[in-house]
């Protein structure tokens, strides 16, 4: 029976990553290299969040207790609320290229040299 694998390599298997053990992974959890990964990605994140919910909270606000304001015509059958919603989208795929450039730039070269160096130790 013939089948789509491809033929095992000469060189024999390829050796396995090195598996950290716990005190490895301790150890870089308490080093200053992950802490500034750590860090790196909290003053990121978390203020981008807290900004995210307090526009969402506020639009929801506004729909619930402002319904005059956000009746109000901006043209056509366009009024402020559509607008608002329409706003959350753009806020939510705003932040995501963000953070992707962001960790593409500051965070995946500190976690790859992490990850690199808990591999090769031996």
């Amino acid at each position: 029976m013939a089948t789509d694998a491809p033929p095992p390599s000469k060189g024999g298997p390829e050796p396995t990553p090195h598996a950290p053990s716990t005190e490895e992974f301790i150890e870089v959890q308490e080093s200053a290299e992950f802490g500034e990964l750590r860090q790196a990605h909290r003053s990121f994140a978390f203020p981008l969040t807290v900004a995210f919910i307090t526009w969402y909270l506020v639009y929801v606000l506004l729909s619930n207790y402002a319904g005059d304001f956000m009746g109000t015509k901006l043209f056509g059958n366009i009024n402020v609320a559509l607008a608002l919603g329409l706003g959350q989208f753009l806020t939510t795929f705003l932040i995501a290229w963000f953070y992707a450039r962001h960790a593409a730039s500051k965070l995946d070269p500190k976690a790859e040299a992490i990850k690199s160096r808990m591999e090769g130790a031996a």
